[in-house]
């Protein structure tokens, strides 16, 4: 190279400025994306990001967000390149116009799930759910469960080998796969869905305004002990789960246009 020619820093774009930031997954497809993007741009130190770039897929995103609720990096919107799986939650990897597609991105605001699970040893663990919050049985035994809306009996038991409460977000998740609804972005509800019930029998499950706090309550926990995961983050034997929209700790998605979170959760109805 001689004297005159530019460096490869001198001829990335620096998103420094902008406040652009790079976070990646360890899987070598993200690593791999993440010493492509760092030829062609220099992106701002993690401290001084006020937007994140996200690679990786679903697992990688929801990650990111739970370290965001728990603290461990900046609250701050993310624009998420599938290098992943589904990558439902992510845009497609593109390398050009990154800065470009972020300018234009549209916000998505989701707001996690507080899950507040009591032991039957009578320890409290709260943690966050962006997706959902399930409660497993853990033996061959099927779960026996009480189900409150607002401190209200609305089952007094239900027979089943689990349950859960989605967001919106997380209602084409685990959710769907358990044949709950899909719910639209905008509309400002959670799903009750139960997992293979057996009492009452063709229960299929609710659909509640966001407003409202759930409470399962296990009947029987020493001989039917069951578990609360939130997300992926799990309480054993568990005597109690309560669980609420927590508004006051949303976060910010950032997607092209063309292929935003909300318009893709409305068309999966049409999917078959």
């Amino acid at each position: 190279m001689s004297a005159d020619a530019p460096s490869r820093d001198d001829e990335a774009q620096d998103l420094t400025s902008l406040g652009i930031g790079l976070l990646a997954s360890h899987r070598d497809a993200a690593h791999a994306a993440g010493r492509l993007l760092g030829q062609h741009y220099r992106f701002a130190s993690e401290d001084q990001a006020q937007t994140f770039v996200a690679l990786g897929g679903d697992g990688f995103m929801l990650h990111t967000l739970h370290r965001m609720l728990e603290g461990e990096c900046p609250h701050l919107p993310v624009f998420g390149m599938n290098r992943g799986t589904v990558g439902f939650l992510m845009n497609e990897w593109r390398l050009d116009g990154l800065a470009e597609r972020i300018a234009t991105a549209k916000a998505i605001r989701v707001a996690p799930l507080e899950m507040r699970a009591t032991t039957v040893g009578g320890q409290t663990f709260t943690h966050a759910a962006i997706n959902e919050v399930s409660l497993l049985r853990e033996t061959r035994q099927t779960a026996k469960i009480e189900v409150l809306v607002n401190d209200h009996a609305v089952m007094p038991e239900l027979v089943c080998d689990a349950v859960l409460v989605a967001t919106p977000a997380g209602s084409t998740a685990y959710n769907l796969s358990a044949h709950g609804p899909i719910l639209p972005l905008q509309a400002k509800m959670l799903a009750l869905t139960p997992i293979s019930p057996f009492r009452p029998r063709r229960w299929s499950g609710a659909i509640l305004p966001d407003e409202n706090e759930v409470c399962f309550r296990v009947l029987e926990p020493e001989n039917r002990p069951v578990s609360a995961v939130a997300d992926q983050i799990e309480v054993r034997d568990v005597a109690e789960v309560r669980i609420r929209l927590d508004r006051e700790r949303s976060l910010t998605l950032l997607f092209d246009p063309e292929h935003a979170l909300d318009e893709r959760i409305a068309m999966e109805q049409f999917i078959t």
